[in-house]
């Protein structure tokens, strides 16, 4: 895979397609994971000024086999990620490692197509000013 940055994704901006299987005997408790977030959905889109989330969601895929969880995300380099000392963060982590192998296996992204529209308003929110900052955030991924 080429490590390469494709022209189409902004400065900045992270493009993340990630999977990790449901461990066998353990759909019930995934079922329980992404319950989880649509019934807390408040406290999880309060969440995603600090990550600079701008578009994060899920998708379970079932086959003969294993079944996997995709997880897609477009969020700003500068956002925060999981912080263990919040208690939605945290009960989302414990709930994700009763249910899934550990760690998540990255896809390379290989373009990204927003109406300029979009690509405006997404670039607003996930490349902004961090709360309380004086100054802008630049990219650091050059």
């Amino acid at each position: 895979m080429s490590t390469e940055r494709p022209r189409s994704i902004p400065e900045g901006l992270v493009v993340e397609l990630s999977r990790s299987k449901i461990l066998p005997g353990k759909e019930r408790e995934a079922d329980r994971w992404m319950a989880m977030i649509n019934e807390r959905y408040d406290e999880c889109i309060e969440s995603l000024d600090r990550e600079r989330m701008a578009v994060e969601c899920a998708f379970r895929f079932r086959e003969e086999g294993p079944e996997y969880i995709y997880w897609m995300s477009i969020y700003g380099e500068d956002g925060s990620g999981l912080d263990l000392t919040n208690p939605l963060d945290r009960d989302l982590q414990d709930q994700a490692t009763l249910c899934k192998e550990p760690g998540w296996a990255d896809a390379e992204p290989q373009f990204l197509l927003l109406p300029e529209p979009v690509k405006r308003a997404l670039l607003a929110w996930a490349l902004r000013q961090a709360p309380g900052s004086t100054t802008s955030a630049p990219p650091s991924k050059g």
